[in-house]
């Protein structure tokens, strides 16, 4: 899943290299999609449509694990 949600958000950023996803396993699947600041608005979208579609992307492809996935976008920490 790490590898599809790279793909797709290198796909709508202007800097495709400061693309970072994480992922944290628990009782859940954390994905966590870092970009840069100025394509923070792309990532997301107006009234967030953008970021639903990516986490709705995210939940079809893993509809059949047996953990729950989640994306969250975060900023990036300096």
């Amino acid at each position: 899943m790490q590898e599809l949600l790279t793909f797709v958000a290198k796909s709508l950023v202007d800097h495709p290299d400061q693309v970072v996803v994480r992922e944290t396993e628990a009782e859940a699947i954390i994905l966590e999609l870092s970009v840069a600041d100025e394509d923070m608005g792309k990532v997301i979208g107006k009234q967030g449509r953008i970021a639903k579609a990516i986490r709705t992307v995210i939940k079809a492809a893993t509809a059949k694990n047996s953990k729950p996935v989640y994306v969250e976008i975060v900023e990036d920490e300096k």
